[in-house]
């Protein structure tokens, strides 16, 4: 069965674990085709964070052997992730002083205390509250990282050693480094750059025999050894790997400097934070192209990620989370299961101690040049218009968030953006009431506050099942921040009903483009369960910030609450 086979097509859907060993063929070749990815990248994020490179292969190895058996997801190849790759390295050098090789053996011991917590927080049922975070902020932290990698890949890229480590100052910086580069380093980084953008065109990209990125660091090798570039531009992996290669976590000292208390715990809550968000995040996308249909378990996938953490930091390893570009091509080389992931470490072993010597004619400037490349894709142009396309207010969400996040740091960036999500939110509201006349400007304040308040509240008004059909009633406003209560009602919806019916009341004074996606999201996957229909009445009534399937709607006029559920639907 091909990766586009239609769940219509599908009997039976592939499961993870033992069962899902039968379907070894697609899972081997898959596996095998993501290997050739996963080592460039592993190396590559492992430098663009500061740390030796054979870290970043161990946390890809640690991943495969045990993401399959803890399950959570089913076509996610777990690893490092370029998306983490800003924030360890700046947690390095705060704990190190600015001293990296004393900041590394700290990280590892913070990265197995977020492993800690991230079990504790998948026990307590804390990824469904992942939900709580608007679209355009997420995607401004995404792009924010984009354009942080395309910074911290600069020295790598030019073969020079930079003074500044912040995105504004490395800027700064670059112009006189481009000055005094090796025009052979910069001429085989370039080379490497553009086989990147022309080789991943979709036309070009569906042709080649293996991915992209294989193909840049083998004219990369071959660059490298025309030129006569130094060692000292190419990766190092040791030659007794498990004796000089890896390093311990220092957890004696990293309580011994209490000096470093409120870095810790920075460190712990961003890693925390972007890692769920983005992992969370990362599987819902892939659910929404397996071509099996199947969903995914944010709280299993959680705790594979924690345990994972924290065995990967005890090997020397960094954070590890599901990645997009590994994940797709896994789908798209016909890997069905987990056992890919599996498979996935397998070959990344073999690489390893067969293929070290190779592995270390690679130049750091063919990895910066797929971490660059990377980095763009996170930020380019058509990002920002596919925001702007959903709405202005998104677009706005999404800047603001850039910009706090280059100018200060991951942590304070998300935490400005979901401030000013609330802020936006609740004047929006407040204006669009006011200007219908649906409460006094006198009380504007106070209605505000009131608003703030019901952003957070159930929005669930009733809900009864009549028959086969159930029905849930919204009076309040269906924004992100309750999302976790929204989605706690669907998950309530009996399973025994087909038909369902989600009625928007009079007293719905917005639905953000979170929560609308969240909702067309459930109404396609209810279609394709083949139980019945689900439907999303009242939306009509309301007004449209843009011409977005899933842009912002505000209450337009007020409905008579004493109207009924209207429409073509067997139930009312």
């Amino acid at each position: 069965m091909s990766s586009e086979t239609s769940v219509d097509d599908v009997v039976e859907k592939p499961q993870n674990g033992l069962a899902g060993l039968k379907h070894w063929r697609h899972d081997l070749m898959a596996g095998l085709l993501v290997s050739l990815t996963s080592l460039p990248f592993s190396l590559g994020i492992a430098i663009a964070s500061g740390s030796p490179p054979i870290a970043g292969l161990m946390s890809a190895i640690i991943a495969g052997l045990i993401f399959p058996f803890l399950g959570g997801a089913y076509v996610t190849i777990s690893g490092p992730a370029a998306g983490l790759a800003p924030a360890l390295f700046a947690a390095m050098l705060a704990l190190g002083h600015g001293n990296r090789e004393i900041g590394y053996p700290l990280l590892l011991a913070v990265i197995c205390v977020v492993g800690a917590i991230q079990v504790v927080l998948s026990l307590l049922g804390a990824a469904r509250l992942s939900a709580v975070f608007p679209v355009a902020v997420v995607e401004g932290m995404l792009a924010s990282i984009g354009l942080l990698i395309i910074a911290k890949e600069l020295p790598h890229f030019l073969g020079q050693e930079f003074r500044a480590h912040d995105f504004f100052s490395i800027l700064a910086e670059a112009p006189s480094q481009f000055a005094r580069v090796d025009p052979h380093i910069l001429g085989m980084g370039g080379v490497c750059l553009a086989m990147m953008f022309g080789l991943s065109h979709p036309r070009i990209r569906s042709r080649l025999p293996v991915p992209a990125p294989v193909l840049v660091v083998a004219v990369g090798v071959v660059l490298g050894l025309l030129f006569g570039i130094d060692d000292s531009h190419r990766i190092s992996i040791p030659d007794n790997i498990l004796k000089h290669g890896i390093v311990l976590p220092n957890f004696p000292g990293l309580f011994a400097d209490r000096s470093l208390a409120w870095v810790i715990v920075t460190a712990v809550l961003t890693l925390v934070l972007i890692d769920g968000t983005e992992s969370l995040a990362t599987i819902k996308a892939i659910d929404r192209i397996d071509p099996f249909k199947r969903r995914s378990s944010p709280d299993r996938t959680l705790l594979a990620m924690g345990i994972s953490n924290m065995m990967s930091s005890l090997a020397g390893g960094l954070t590890i989370i599901p990645g997009g570009v590994k994940s797709k091509l896994c789908i798209v080389s016909g890997g069905r299961t987990l056992w890919a992931n599996f498979y996935n470490a397998c070959f990344l072993l073999l690489y390893l101690f067969a293929g070290k010597a190779l592995i270390n004619l690679i130049p750091y400037s063919a990895l910066a040049a797929i971490l660059i490349y990377t980095g763009y894709k996170m930020c380019e142009p058509a990002v920002w218009r596919h925001v702007a396309h959903i709405g202005r207010e998104q677009l706005f969400l999404f800047a603001t968030t850039v910009v706090v996040t280059l100018a200060t740091d991951l942590l304070v960036g998300i935490g400005v953006g979901m401030a000013v999500k609330l802020l936006l939110g609740v004047v929006t509201t407040v204006r669009h009431d006011l200007a219908r006349k649906a409460v006094a400007p006198a009380a504007g304040i106070q209605h505000g506050i009131a608003m703030a308040c019901r952003f957070f509240a159930n929005p669930v008004g009733t809900r009864e099942r009549l028959g086969d059909c159930y029905v849930i009633r919204f009076n309040g406003p269906l924004v992100c921040f309750n999302i976790p209560h929204l989605n706690r009602e669907l998950r309530r919806i009996p399973a025994d009903v087909s038909d369902v019916v989600l009625y928007v009341g009079e007293r719905v004074a917005m639905i953000d483009h979170t929560t609308c996606d969240n909702l067309m999201y459930f109404i396609e996957q209810h279609r394709r369960s083949g139980r019945g229909r689900a439907e999303l009445i009242g939306i009509e009534h309301m007004h449209k910030t843009s011409s977005a399937a899933t842009s912002r709607r505000l209450a337009a006029v007020p409905i008579d609450s004493g109207t009924t559920i209207s429409g073509p639907h067997p139930c009312i």
